[in-house]
């Protein structure tokens, strides 16, 4: 368990460590950060949590208490507790007043990586599909109800996430307090940037390059140069790749990401059929992506939105100027509080 003691975000813009205390900008109050392996149900899969809460928080409850997970390509922690101009998603949730958990699944980041993954991708079929990915959300939530003591938690998908997060929700909907969809995959009628075509193996080498390429897809030509600010990109690039050391070796280094959920997009939502039933969804559910999304575009939301028929209080907000990233952007303030207004509306 590692614990780093933080300064609170403002209002806006088993053990693993020892302490590092750590700042980030603002004051009122300080975050705590722990971090565990949670055993998943396959034996010798583990799976990485980080939690983030303020050091003064003794009391819990399911509408404060979130789960965040990440998409296809790249592991949560990097992306939602990665400090840009001195703070993170994860500071700025957390530092409102709630205890906030990011997953990685496994064969993502610090989790377990599949024995697939040390061997040729074309020796193995894709691996990590949905329902493993799912099961792997359950142990994750699991744990954190049990350690907090909690009938339910609030959960925020991103991307593939969303396609995850919506399956457990349906699923379990007593588990479920409320539900964010950011950046939702639907049924799909234009071609996924994600799927390279051809034949699959287990898992997917990604570029840096290739990730600053597809970063800009969609973005109007003048709006471009000032997207993300100067250092982004390449500061998550740095924390991102290191987390696999086997792709790292490689020239040039490489991301491996498994390549269930591309299978899962081809047997799913290129074929016109459901991952999940948004009607079992009960939760209250936003949908929220930016104006510019194509590797989501806004027409799967517009799509979804109406399905979810038993989601009280449901919304489907879209934000300009903003990529399927926009949590790197320029414009990343926007995201953060539509996520923030929907989240606090069950305490207010």
């Amino acid at each position: 368990m590692h614990r780093r003691a933080m300064l609170a975000a403002p209002a806006l813009a088993g053990p693993l460590l020892a302490p590092l205390p750590v700042q980030a900008q603002g004051a009122g109050g300080q975050l705590v950060t722990e971090e565990f392996m949670v055993p998943a149900k396959d034996a010798g899969i583990e799976l990485f949590l980080r939690n983030k809460r303020p050091e003064a928080m003794t009391g819990f409850s399911p509408a404060r208490t979130l789960l965040m997970v990440h998409g296809a390509t790249y592991p949560a922690h990097t992306a939602f507790d990665l400090p840009l101009g001195g703070l993170s998603w994860m500071d700025y949730i957390a530092g409102r007043g709630f205890d906030v958990w990011c997953l990685d699944i496994r064969g993502y980041g610090r989790s377990t990586r599949p024995p697939e993954m040390a061997q040729p991708a074309n020796a193995n079929p894709p691996i990590v599909r949905g329902d493993t990915a799912v099961a792997d959300i359950a142990s994750a939530a699991a744990f954190i109800r049990q350690r907090r003591n909690l009938p339910r938690l609030t959960q925020l998908g991103y991307s593939w996430g969303t396609a995850l997060m919506g399956r457990f929700a349906a699923d379990n909907p007593s588990l479920v307090e409320r539900l964010v969809l950011y950046a939702p995959v639907w049924l799909r009628t234009t071609p996924s940037l994600a799927d390279p075509g051809g034949e699959l193996g287990a898992y997917r080498s990604v570029t840096v390059e290739a990730a600053r390429r597809r970063r800009g897809t969609g973005v109007p030509a003048d709006k471009a140069a000032a997207l993300i600010p100067p250092g982004w990109f390449e500061h998550w690039a740095g924390v991102t790749w290191a987390t696999d050391p086997e792709g790292s070796r490689q020239n040039p280094p490489v991301i491996r990401a498994p390549n269930g959920s591309t299978a899962d997009g081809r047997e799913f939502w290129s074929a016109g059929k459901p991952f999940y039933d948004p009607a079992k969804i009960t939760a209250p559910t936003l949908l929220v992506l930016g104006e510019w999304d194509q590797d989501t575009p806004p027409y799967m939301a517009q799509a979804l939105f109406p399905l979810l028929t038993a989601s009280p209080g449901k919304r489907l907000v879209l934000l300009g100027e903003g990529t399927h990233g926009m949590w790197m952007e320029r414009n990343r303030g926007a995201l953060f509080q539509a996520v923030q207004v929907f989240l606090e509306e069950a305490t207010a």
